[in-house]
C-alpha cells in the first residue's frame, strides 16, 4: 500500500513507519502523536481520486484531515486507519468579480479566503473563532455557522458549487457560479454537513457580497432575557437589514472572559445578568452610524438597555469582538472541559439554560458552566469546566444537556456536527426514519464503509 501511494503522490507526500507520529489529530492536542498507518498528502483532485481507489479496493479505512479544529471527535483516528490530509491543496483558483464568486481548493484556510476577497472589495461573511486555522473543506463538511448566520445563513447558503471525490474514486465536479439552478437534485447539499462520510470535498465555489463600507459594534448590559429578545427585534427593524450579528453572554461567562487571566479588560461593569454584542454592516458610513446610534438610544429610552459601549473605529470594533471570539481560551482555566452547541427555540431558551446550569453545577465534579451563543439563531454554546475527565461523569453531563432537546424540537448540534462524540444522542434531533435514510445514503455512496467510518452513526 505504501509503495502504491508513493507512486501516486510521491515519496515526500506520504508519512509512514513512525514518521506519521509527528502529526496530531486536533489543534488542541499537538502533544499527542497521531495514531494511524500513515498520512497521505494529495496535491490534485486526480490524486485524491487515485488514493481513494486504492483505499477502497483494499478496504482501508481513511479519515480526512483539514484544519483539525473539529470539536466532536471528527478527526480522531486509530492505528489501523490512514489519514488523508488536504493541506497541500491550498490554492485560490479564481476570484470572479463580475459573478461575485471565489473558487478555491479544500485546503485553503478560511481567513486567507476572507482576506483575498477583501482585497477585491468583496466580502465572504463566514466568521467564527477558528477562521485562522479551519480549512474550507472542513468548514463545508461541517456546515459551519458562526456569528453572522442571522443575516447570511450557514455555510451551505454560501456554497454555489463543489468538486467532490466519492469513496470509489469517482469525481463529481459541479463548480457552478450561478445562484438559481433547479435542474434536478441539488447534489452538493449531500456533502455539505455530511462530515466527510459521503465524499472528499476538493474544491468549492463560494458566493460573495459587496464589501461593507461601514462596520459598527456595541456591547450592551441587560438584566432581563425578555429584554434581550425585545432588543433583537428592535435592532433588526431599526437597522433596515444591516444587523449582522447579535451575540449573547451570560454574566458568569462575561466575567470569565474579562478577568485578569484573559488580558481582556471589561468594557462594561461585570454585574449585569446579560451582555449582548451587536454588529451592523452597511454601505453608508454616516447614515449607518445614525441608524445604529438611534437604535441603541431608543432601546435605552424603553429601558431595555442598562448600559452600553459603542465602538466606531476598526480597532475599537475588533477589540470589542475579541471578547466574544476568544471564548475558546476559557477552557484553559479548567482541568477538563466539555463543549456543547445546542439549539432551542428562543422562547424556551432562558428557562432551559438556567435549568441546565443549575443541574450541572449540582454535580461535585463540575466546577462551572459558561453559557454564551448566537442568540439570534437559537444556538447556545456551553463550556462545562470539570475536575476530571471520567467517562461516566461526561455521560451524566450529556444527559442533562440533551434531555429536553427532542421535546422542544431542538438540535443536539447547531454547528459542530455529530462526529464520534454525539452519535449516541443523534436521536435527540432526528427521527428513526431520518436516521434510516441517512444510513441508506451512506451505504449507497460508501458501500465498503472506508470513508470517515463511525462518524455520525
Amino acid at each position: 500500500m505504501v509503495e502504491a501511494l508513493i507512486n501516486v503522490v510521491g515519496l515526500e507526500n506520504v508519512l509512514y513507519g513512525g514518521a506519521e507520529k509527528v502529526r496530531f489529530s486536533h489543534i488542541w492536542a499537538t502533544d499527542i502523536p497521531l495514531a494511524a498507518k500513515g498520512v497521505v498528502f494529495p496535491q490534485t483532485t486526480e490524486q485524491v481520486s487515485e488514493v481513494l481507489q486504492l483505499f477502497n479496493s483494499h478496504r482501508e479505512e481513511v479519515v480526512i484531515h483539514g484544519g483539525l479544529t473539529n470539536l466532536v471527535g471528527g478527526t480522531q483516528t486509530t492505528s489501523n486507519q490512514w489519514v488523508l490530509s488536504l493541506e497541500k491543496m491550498n490554492a485560490i483558483e479564481e476570484i470572479d468579480e463580475s459573478a461575485k464568486t471565489i473558487t478555491a481548493q479544500a485546503g485553503v484556510v478560511l481567513e486567507q479566503l476572507i482576506e483575498a476577497t477583501a482585497q477585491r472589495n468583496l466580502f465572504l461573511p463566514l466568521n467564527f473563532g477558528a477562521k485562522g486555522s479551519a480549512q474550507i473543506g472542513g468548514v463545508i463538511s461541517t456546515n459551519a455557522g458562526g456569528m453572522r448566520v442571522f443575516r447570511y445563513g450557514m455555510t451551505r447558503a454560501l456554497v454555489l458549487g463543489l468538486e467532490v471525490v466519492l469513496p470509489t474514486g469517482t469525481i463529481i465536479s459541479s463548480l457552478k457560479k450561478i445562484i438559481k439552478d433547479n435542474s434536478g437534485y441539488d447534489l452538493k447539499q449531500l456533502f455539505i454537513g455530511a462530515e466527510g462520510t459521503l465524499g472528499v470535498i476538493t474544491k468549492a465555489c463560494f458566493r460573495l457580497y459587496e464589501q461593507p463600507t461601514s462596520r459598527y459594534a456595541a456591547l450592551v448590559g441587560m438584566q432581563s432575557f425578555q429584554d434581550v429578545i425585545s432588543l433583537l427585534r428592535m435592532m433588526d427593524k431599526n437597522l433596515s437589514g444591516n444587523l449582522s450579528s447579535f451575540e449573547l453572554m451570560w454574566n458568569v461567562t462575561y466575567r470569565a472572559a474579562t478577568n485578569a487571566d484573559t488580558a481582556q479588560s471589561p468594557p462594561l461593569p461585570q454585574d449585569y445578568r446579560f451582555y449582548v454584542f451587536i454588529e451592523s454592516l452597511g454601505n453608508d458610513l454616516a447614515a449607518d452610524y445614525i441608524l445604529f446610534e438611534d437604535g441603541l438610544t431608543r432601546a435605552a429610552e424603553k429601558e431595555l438597555i442598562v448600559d452600553a459601549v459603542l465602538a466606531q473605529s476598526k480597532r475599537e470594533v475588533e477589540k470589542l469582538w475579541r471578547i466574544r471570539e476568544d471564548t475558546h481560551r476559557l477552557r484553559q482555566s479548567f482541568v477538563a472541559t466539555q463543549h456543547f452547541d445546542i439549539s432551542f427555540p428562543i422562547g424556551v431558551m432562558d428557562n432551559e439554560v438556567a435549568t441546565i446550569v443549575n443541574d450541572l453545577e449540582a454535580f461535585p465534579f463540575v466546577e462551572r458552566v459558561l453559557p454564551f451563543g448566537h442568540i439570534a439563531d437559537g444556538n447556545i454554546h456551553l463550556i462545562v469546566g470539570k475536575k476530571d475527565s471520567k467517562q461516566q461523569n461526561s455521560k451524566k453531563i450529556n444527559e442533562i444537556v440533551y434531555r429536553n432537546l427532542k421535546k422542544h424540537l431542538g438540535s443536539v448540534s447547531a454547528e459542530h456536527g455529530i462526529g464520534l462524540d454525539k452519535k449516541e444522542y443523534l436521536y435527540c434531533s432526528k427521527t428513526s426514519q431520518e436516521i434510516a435514510l441517512m444510513k441508506t445514503l451512506k451505504r449507497t455512496l460508501d458501500p465498503k464503509n472506508i470513508l470517515n467510518p463511525s462518524r455520525i452513526f
